[in-house]
């Protein structure tokens, strides 16, 4: 399929449907309170469902997918691709006065742990 691309002028070859189909998104899955699982792909804005057990709940967002993919497809709808973790490495650079480094540092040391690990911790736990 070809588009024109508005800032450009000019036309530029669309992807394929079956390569939005073949695209794999991540899919969120969580217990439902009034029984059953939800399902959701947050990249896909709208595209959730639900089912009784984990394994109708997987059939169902994977059809909800499919079915997402086709209708903005037919309808030149732009389709997100599917995110991915790789903007985030797992560093990060933290500068703090020398007073909390050091607090810090000691809490880490009286609990037998590294300064990194300590960190981690206390952010998991507010987090």
């Amino acid at each position: 399929m070809k588009i024109l691309n508005k800032k450009k002028n000019k036309q530029i070859e669309k992807p394929s449907l079956e390569y939005y189909l073949n695209l794999q998104y991540p899919i969120t899955v969580y217990p439902d309170q009034k029984g059953g699982y939800v399902a959701q792909i947050k990249d896909l804005p709208g595209c959730l469902t639900q089912g009784e057990t984990l394994e109708e709940t997987v059939v169902n967002i994977h059809e909800a997918r499919e079915l997402w993919i086709e209708t903005a497809y037919e309808a030149g709808d732009d389709i997100p691709l599917p995110s991915s973790d790789t903007r985030y490495s797992g560093k990060l650079l933290v500068r703090m006065p020398k007073s909390l480094h050091r607090r810090l540092a000691e809490a880490a040391d009286s609990e037998g742990v590294s300064l990194n690990q300590y960190i981690v911790s206390l952010l998991s736990a507010a987090a």
